[in-house]
């Protein structure tokens, strides 16, 4: 006789009901799983985002380009062609090579021995061309002293170079050289046009000839900047050079190249940096329009000529104000001008009339408050020229006319 078990029979009835409801939960779980994936494939080829492992035509034969047009529009590609001819290449490439390096050799004896060496390099422009020659515009610092100089063009030929002139006060100076090895010079610009804010390059060889050709760039920082200058470094203000301020940078042996601007014209000849610890970004370069006068003058006599008047000065605000009154006889308004110190027999100064302890406030219409307004006023007249002077003397304003003449002093 079997045993019969009900709670086995039980237990087999409710598994196979579970079973079934499984099935079933399966087959609507397949049926609603295959709808969304009908419906949701046109969605995903309009948005090209087809599964990568899967090969799927959504539309017809003709989706390929169905597919191409909208990938043109949702995800195109664009090619970027990149111009590295700048303006800026451009003009380094238009006067580079007029920009040479200058190095002045200086003879010495020891020991009743002559010896021979280089005391230091600089930068110069090549700007003209004319027969046999070719003419280099450099500073006076870059070559004083020297008894050789030579020349090292852009490719590394080295030629021998003549100095025509130097003018110590505006520290520019003219060479020549063969000009067979010549092939560009460069092209001088406006300076007067030049604005703060202007883009400009410094070429020129800093820290000698192993960094040759150099460029950096920056731009215009200010015009018409005042500089003292002491010329023959004796501690006296000798000249106010008024010059170009560049943030471009500008190191030793930079001196004598060209400041350039973006048409590759040179608007500057480098001559200087303001060089202390808490300084950073101030060169200063010679304005081309005031370095072309100089320049023709050195070509033509090989110096400047300017008037003088046969003068020893010094600024009123340099004497104490003690002698104002008690050995000038000052009125006590006038606190501003030139003492004359001593005037030289025969000179334009002691033909006028002027005397020693007067105090000269006013030249050809300008008022002169020291030395250096002074020699402002005086170098824009020419040799030759009549200009009036008003003085004090002994309390009282005088004046008198002063036919300047040619000498190298004052």
């Amino acid at each position: 006789m079997g045993y019969y078990d009900q709670d086995y029979e039980n237990q087999s009835r409710s598994q196979k009901g579970n079973r079934g409801g499984s099935l079933l939960a399966g087959l609507l779980g397949a049926v609603l799983g295959g709808l969304l994936i009908v419906f949701s494939l046109p969605a995903l080829a309009n948005f090209n985002i087809l599964p990568y492992d899967m090969n799927i035509s959504p539309k017809s034969s003709t989706t390929d380009e169905a597919v191409s047009e909208d990938t043109s529009s949702s995800a195109s590609l664009t090619t970027v062609n990149v111009d590295v001819n700048t303006a800026v290449t451009e003009a380094v490439e238009q006067v580079s090579d007029a920009v040479v390096g200058i190095t002045n050799i200086q003879t010495a004896s020891f020991w009743n021995q002559t010896q021979t060496s280089e005391a230091g390099t600089g930068s110069g422009v090549i700007y003209k061309k004319e027969g046999d020659l070719a003419y280099i515009v450099t500073n006076h610092h870059v070559v004083e002293g020297a008894s050789e100089l030579e020349v090292v063009l852009s490719d590394g030929t080295r030629i021998p170079a003549e100095l025509v002139g130097s003018d110590m006060l505006t520290d520019l100076a003219v060479l020549t050289v063969s000009a067979d090895e010549i092939k560009k010079i460069a092209e001088f610009g406006n300076s007067s046009q030049v604005k703060a804010g202007e883009p400009v390059l410094a070429i020129g060889n800093p820290l000698g000839l192993q960094f040759a050709g150099s460029v950096t760039q920056g731009i215009i920082s200010g015009t018409e900047r005042a500089i003292p200058v002491d010329v023959n470094q004796d501690g006296t203000v000798d000249w106010q050079a008024e010059v170009l301020q560049t943030d471009a940078a500008i190191n030793p042996g930079n001196s004598g190249g060209a400041l350039v601007n973006l048409d590759g014209k040179v608007i500057g000849i480098n001559s200087m940096k303001i060089a202390q610890s808490a300084v950073e970004g101030i060169g200063l370069a010679i304005p081309i329009n005031d370095a072309i006068p100089v320049i023709e003058s050195l070509e033509q006599y090989g110096e400047v000529k300017r008037p003088f008047m046969g003068t020893s000065l010094q600024s009123l605000g340099d004497i104490p104000s003690y002698y104002w009154t008690e050995a000038l006889n000052l009125p006590s308004e006038v606190e501003e001008g030139v003492v004359v110190m001593g005037v030289e027999p025969g000179s334009p100064a002691s033909v006028a009339g002027l005397r020693e302890k007067d105090v000269i406030v006013e030249m050809a219409g300008e008022q002169v408050t020291n030395i250096l307004e002074l020699r402002k006023v005086l170098y824009q007249h020419e040799i030759g020229d009549s200009i009036e002077v008003k003085f004090y003397r002994n309390g009282e304003l005088q004046s008198v006319t002063l036919k300047l003449s040619e000498q190298n002093s004052l």
